[in-house]
């Protein structure tokens, strides 16, 4: 083989779950749910589950009530950002020993950009790196672009590689669903059956005028581009940078009073503030979440008069953004986010 540009996509196994894990050997093997408080009782939802709990029917996003009467043998765990942020960094550290540009997206992926004649080989020296230095296992995706990178890495989970590439994308995708891409989600999926537009080879033969007119000029076009498998073959070592900062509260009774939750977006709304200005940054547009009881969530924003990080406007932006919320029911979860504009000169 000659030597040509890959994109690696590398996503830590069950990372957070396996973080504690790696803290608490007693429970390997075990099934480990981790979020909020660690405690079933209260309202929270499940950052992550082992494998073993995920074999009970428990996913990340589902409340710690039901997961507990999924799995009632289940260790429950309280989150623990600073530790995993810790351990994020010392794997990407690894990656960067390695012949490869690196790209990170979050605390358990990143995209890397290497030139090879064996990609699986490189993946292999990934996978066998990491577990040598952090104890933790992780899958590689091989691709010609992200996008196909990104999804390879579904099919090599856990613990292995998977090539996708043009050669082999309508092979092993045409007859997927639409939602099996990234990027789309099962509202899009929904909007796209309405439009006859269920499997991936349905998408990539789709008119594209026709989803310009749905979803507009710019989206539609780039929904028919991943049905194709079409993506940015680009990996950058650019620092990632927050796009935002949010706050979120989940209550334990709900609030039925609004000037209850007044009070709590504005709570809410001072902790970004405070995380804006540590972030040496300027927030152009605040958003609110509302989640009524039972589970119905609402999510409202406005652009700030003008860039800014004073808490005063920060707060008001929050309570404008409320105001476009009916709260004609109770509520059990109230979330602020504030969002950036380009980040400081050399950041």
């Amino acid at each position: 083989m000659s030597e040509q540009d890959w994109v690696l996509h590398v996503d830590l196994d069950q990372f957070i779950a396996a973080v504690e894990v790696a803290r608490r050997p007693e429970l390997r093997g075990r099934p480990v749910v981790v979020g909020g408080n660690g405690d079933p009782t209260e309202r929270a939802v499940v950052a992550t589950a082992s494998y073993e709990a995920r074999a009970f029917g428990v996913h990340s996003g589902m409340p710690l009530k039901v997961a507990v009467k999924k799995c009632p043998d289940a260790v429950f765990l309280p989150s623990d950002a600073p530790a995993y942020e810790a351990v994020s960094a010392r794997v990407m550290d690894v990656l960067r020993e390695l012949p490869v540009v690196v790209e990170v997206i979050g605390w358990d992926e990143a995209f890397l950009g290497a030139r090879t004649d064996d990609p699986e080989a490189l993946a292999a020296l990934v996978r066998a790196r990491v577990e040598e230095e952090t104890g933790l296992s992780c899958s590689v995706g091989v691709g010609d672009n992200k996008l196909r990178a990104k999804i390879a890495t579904g099919f090599a989970k856990p613990a292995g590689v998977y090539r996708l590439t043009s050669e082999n994308w309508v092979r092993v995708m045409a007859e997927r669903p639409v939602v099996a891409l990234w990027g789309i989600g099962g509202r899009t999926s929904a909007k796209l059956a309405e439009l006859g537009v269920r499997t991936v080879a349905d998408l990539g033969r789709a008119d594209p005028d026709v989803l310009a007119r749905r979803f507009g000029p710019a989206t539609g076009p780039h929904l028919r581009a991943l049905g194709l498998g079409a993506g940015d073959a680009a990996v950058s070592a650019t620092p990632w940078v927050a796009r935002s900062r949010s706050r979120e509260t989940t209550f334990q009774q709900d609030l039925e009073n609004p000037a209850d939750v007044r009070e709590q977006v504005l709570v809410l709304a001072r902790r970004v503030a405070g995380d804006v200005r540590a972030e040496g940054r300027l927030a152009l547009r605040v958003a609110v979440k509302v989640r009524f009881v039972p589970f119905f969530t609402l999510t409202r924003s406005v652009t700030l008069p003008e860039p800014t990080d004073d808490a005063g406007a920060i707060e008001r932006g929050a309570l404008a953004a409320l105001e476009k919320v009916e709260l004609t029911r109770a509520v059990r979860l109230l979330g602020v986010r504030a969002e950036f504009g380009a980040p400081p000169e050399g950041a």
